[in-house]
């Protein structure tokens, strides 16, 4: 199968590449020279496409006419997490904007979308959230997530969430965390979370690729909810982390979302966390 990611050198694109280039005619887009990456082994140069926009109409146009991809996956978005996340015109036009004209562009290039949503649609006031219950973000990021949900026929929307090494940056949870060695951070008692590493995240869009071309619409893909502070611990045991983890139960939120609906169909069973943050040790 022929493949596009789009958004190549993020926390989940570099994995998904990780994980598919064996198996498919991969494709990346980066908005790097694929020289910048070759200290980690990644990346194809032929098959690298360096845009600086890929949400401008023009670049994603050369990318898709030069991939000519089977399937597209889209890894692209500004998360939270970044300085300019607060730029609700750019927001808007990255997480809202740029996936509905994707969709569209797909379609036209007869290329399967599966397009990655957030837990954050949800404000978080109870947990265990369905397809069918009403998206309640009150933030920009959550907000401008749910706005860029997409829905066709040969469109996948993912709504979960991920945790993995990034490339150069520590703006999320777990290299954020390891670069805290010997400090004391908070552990969130009351913040629940249901999302997956992004190696287990790879293994669930080849299932999706492979497995279940019909598959399309909105989904929630979700493992076993887990405390932000029991997440850590967890962390700090299987990676070898030296520090204290101090916990705090002030911060209540939990964004867990029920998984049932996509397990049933595509016969998926989530692994343990303890599963999970183990096969990371052979990346740090």
């Amino acid at each position: 199968m022929r493949l596009l990611i789009l958004g190549g050198s993020g926390m989940l694109g570099h994995q998904l590449w990780r994980g598919l280039h064996a198996q498919h005619d991969t494709w990346v887009t980066l908005r790097r020279p694929v020289a910048d990456f070759t200290a980690h082994k990644l990346f194809d140069e032929a098959k690298a496409i360096q845009v600086d926009d890929i949400t401008d109409d023009t670049a994603l146009g050369r990318a898709l006419d030069q991939a000519k991809p089977d399937a597209v996956i889209n890894c692209v978005g500004l998360i939270k997490q970044r300085d300019e996340a607060s730029d609700e015109a750019l927001a808007l036009r990255v997480n809202a904007e740029f996936p509905h004209r994707l969709v569209k562009r797909c379609g036209e290039a007869g290329a399967r979308l599966i397009h990655f949503s957030t837990d954050c649609v949800f404000a978080g006031t109870r947990g265990n959230y369905t397809e069918t219950d009403t998206p309640d973000a009150t933030d920009l990021y959550g907000q401008s997530k749910h706005q860029g949900e997409v829905t066709a026929s040969h469109c996948v929307a993912l709504r979960t969430s991920v945790i993995g090494h990034e490339l150069g940056t520590k703006l999320a949870l777990l290299d954020w965390f390891l670069s805290q060695r010997g400090q004391t951070v908070n552990g969130f008692t009351k913040a629940i979370y249901s999302g997956f590493t992004t190696l287990e995240m790879a293994r669930i869009v080849e299932r999706i690729l492979t497995r279940h071309p019909e598959l399309s619409g909105l989904w929630h893909v979700a493992s076993e909810p887990i405390s932000k502070f029991d997440l850590l611990q967890l962390c700090r045991e299987k990676l070898g982390w030296d520090g204290v983890i101090e916990p705090n139960d002030e911060f209540v939120c939990d964004r867990s979302l029920n998984g049932d609906r996509f397990n049933e169909a595509t016969g998926y069973t989530p692994p343990s966390w303890e599963a999970m943050i183990s096969e990371l040790t052979q990346q740090s």
